[in-house]
């Protein structure tokens, strides 16, 4: 296998993991949030619905666990099999948040034990509920730390280079670096978002297949109200990562919006079609590339024009913007629609097509994530390190990563099905409708057994 072919099949297989990966990983960050807030809601209002709603969530969450920490796992291993010079150049920069990173997912895991193993050994729903927060800080700090090493990618400081050697090395510096703020902002504020969907279409779906259950109806509104605050905060965010690589990436925001000429009152382009450098069939909305980069209609955006032809990412990731940004708008006109419509009082919120449409809801804001990811990595190329280390340049030379490849395919194929499966059978075989009978029963007895009339 030559050197291109290696790079090739290591690029494969690291978008492989990272696309596997980051279902489960967003998954983890948001979830424990979404268990903290239904425990906290059924607290607050004595409505063991919520109690429930937190319990079963919980359950769930442990598989997705499982299998994020396996392509967690393959994730490590694969930095330093496939991109050996680029790990013995960051890691003597940036292996702090690495080792944080691992920190925090043990807290989290730890504490989330401690959590199920007690659901029934409080008295006191309020002192079990402590139990989670550092569940939900643990899993949120994950986040944090991992994209800080993927900010540094992006805009790496905290070092030099004299004469091929690596001095003046400031981890600290490393970590705060420009792109940090917006990156681990978007990445935190996209998990929560996503997973509020996520969960908001399995209450969906299972009122639509016929369960008119409460439970169902309370998760449904609990999830879509928080999927619309955390994608406004995704909007306000996403508007803040353009400002940020309007002055740190101008060629990635160019080729995003295959913008190739500098100019002032840059419009937006959405959609449409590339033939050479005439772009067809586009959505242009006057002014507001310069808005988006500069807040002001008037600005000078830098084209594709400034920058040499083998430092301009493909193009094709003004597709990946397009899907992750019109899958965002979506989404907040969905769940607006929701919101306002439950307070209105509009029927068409409880009818089957709309209810259908949050069902989508779920998978499209994980395409969101996906095609977010991909814009984010792919953008960043030729770079694996911009400015500094081509990604050539930090790939192994090995013979054997296609093998690798397929390996990984399988395991992968295997671990998605197997969470899917067990997912699906834990949940068919104790359904909600019975574990609110089953407790209802042993509230019953347990009142008996006092000596109280449980009626």
């Amino acid at each position: 296998m030559g050197n291109e072919e290696a790079v090739f099949f290591s690029r494969a297989l690291t978008e492989l993991t990272l696309s596997f990966h980051i279902i489960y990983a967003t998954i983890g960050v948001g979830v424990p949030l979404m268990i903290m807030i239904a425990q906290w809601v059924g607290i607050k209002k004595n409505d063991e619905h919520y109690i429930l709603l937190a319990r079963r969530w919980a359950r769930g969450f442990v598989i997705t666990v499982a299998v994020g920490v396996v392509t967690g796992t393959a994730i490590g291993l694969q930095l330093s099999l496939l991109w050996p010079n680029f790990m013995e150049l960051a890691g003597q920069v940036i292996a702090l948040p690495l080792f944080m990173e691992t920190f925090a997912f043990f807290f989290e895991a730890i504490f989330l034990g401690i959590y199920l193993y007690t659901w029934d050994r409080f008295d006191n729903q309020k002192k079990h509920l402590l139990l989670l927060v550092p569940v939900a800080l643990g899993a949120s700090f994950s986040a944090v730390f991992i994209t800080i090493v993927n900010a540094f990618m992006n805009a790496p400081q905290g070092f030099d280079i004299v004469d091929g050697k690596l001095i003046n090395i400031q981890p600290i510096l490393a970590m705060f670096n420009p792109a940090m703020p917006t990156k681990v902002a978007h990445v935190v504020v996209t998990a929560y978002m996503t997973s509020a969907f996520v969960l908001a279409a399995i209450a969906a779906f299972r009122l639509l297949k016929g369960s008119d259950h409460i439970y169902h109806k309370k998760a449904l509104h609990l999830t879509v109200k928080l999927g619309l605050v955390f994608s406004l905060g995704a909007l306000l965010i996403g508007d803040l990562s353009g400002k940020y690589l309007a002055e740190y990436q101008p060629e990635k925001l160019a080729a995003a919006e295959w913008h190739f000429e500098t100019e002032g009152e840059a419009p937006l382009m959405l959609y449409g079609v590339l033939d050479g450098e005439e772009v067809k069939y586009a959505i242009k909305i006057p002014f507001a590339l310069s808005i988006l980069a500069h807040s002001n209609p008037k600005a000078e955006v830098t084209g594709l024009n400034e920058f040499p032809d083998d430092e301009i990412p493909p193009l094709y990731i003004h597709y990946l913007f397009d899907t992750m940004v019109s899958i965002g708008m979506l989404m907040i006109a969905v769940s607006g629609l929701y919101w306002l419509g439950s307070r209105l009082g509009w029927a068409f919120v409880r009818s089957r097509w709309f209810r259908w449409l949050i069902v989508a809801g779920g998978p499209l804001s994980v395409l969101a994530i996906e095609a977010g990811w991909w814009y984010a990595e792919v953008g960043r190329q030729p770079w694996i390190l911009r400015g500094i280390m081509k990604t050539p340049e930090g790939a192994t030379t090995s013979g054997q990563v296609d093998l690798m490849l397929y390996l990984f395919a399988l395991l992968y194929l295997v671990l998605g099905v197997g969470s899917v499966v067990v997912l699906r059978r834990m949940f068919r075989r104790n359904p909600v409708e019975r574990e609110i009978a089953d407790r209802e029963a042993e509230r019953i007895a347990e009142e008996k057994a006092k000596g109280v009339d449980p009626s």
